[in-house]
């Protein structure tokens, strides 16, 4: 009897079944894997309308604007913002982000027939270096000027960011005309076909992303940390020569 009494005594401290213990680990590793699984399908989600709704074809704007604006990153934009010049659709046109080695000289070879536009009536920024950089060179025009809308004239993939740094950085007074630029050789609704194509996408998603979440949280991208942090130094450059020459 004493025997099978200490037999009992001792099951009784034997520890959880191993079943048990494992429960709340089970639990975690299936929160985070549903979260995990929310998250990715979130993201395929958003990607998937980022690029539904990049435009497919060039229009021209439906008015005229006050100015136009390029972003360097491509001779097809630059050209593209000429001829919108040319044809009356903004009275200006300022080329945001030009490299330091590109001369007004070199952007009129490249344009010829447009050497007096681009004399009279195109300013050229050397400071902005990235799309924060641009956005805040912008808003910097068209306080210049007093221009209250502009045509922004950038690639169809990099055009919901452009438009979203914009919206950040001027007043609610200004109005922004979007021209996306369709480069040949891009077909969003082939992108995955190409890899290429599918890198710049998901690559330009994910700037939109970060670009979205940092403006819910800054009150002006010049004076922002985290656009200086982004931007690996400044968003523009700072320099002791004119803006614009």
């Amino acid at each position: 009897m004493t025997t099978r009494s200490a037999d009992a005594v001792g099951q009784d401290w034997v520890g959880p079944d191993p079943a048990i213990r494992a429960r709340p680990w089970r639990r975690l590793v299936l929160t985070l894997a549903a979260l995990v699984g929310a998250s990715g399908l979130a993201f395929g989600v958003g990607f998937l309308a980022f690029v539904g709704c990049l435009a497919r074809t060039e229009r021209q704007p439906h008015a005229p604007a006050d100015g136009i604006v390029a972003l360097t990153g491509g001779a097809q934009r630059i050209g593209d913002a000429i001829d919108l010049l040319a044809a009356g659709y903004g009275r200006r046109l300022l080329i945001t982000g030009v490299n330091e080695r590109t001369s007004r000289e070199e952007i009129a070879r490249l344009n010829p027939g447009q050497q007096h536009l681009i004399a009279c009536c195109v300013d050229l920024d050397y400071r902005a270096r990235n799309t924060i950089g641009n956005a805040i060179e912008t808003r910097r025009w068209m306080r210049e000027n007093g221009f209250r809308t502009v045509a922004v004239v950038t690639s169809n993939y990099h055009m919901p960011r452009t438009l979203l740094e914009l919206g950040h950085a001027l007043a609610d007074g200004n109005r922004v005309v979007p021209h996306p630029v369709v480069h040949d050789g891009f077909d969003p609704d082939a992108w995955w076909h190409h890899p290429a194509s599918a890198r710049l996408l998901v690559s330009e998603y994910v700037k939109f992303l970060v670009a979205w979440i940092r403006t819910r949280f800054e009150t002006d991208p010049e004076d922002s940390r985290a656009a200086v942090l982004m931007s690996r130094g400044r968003p523009v450059k700072v320099v002791a020569e004119p803006l614009m020459r």
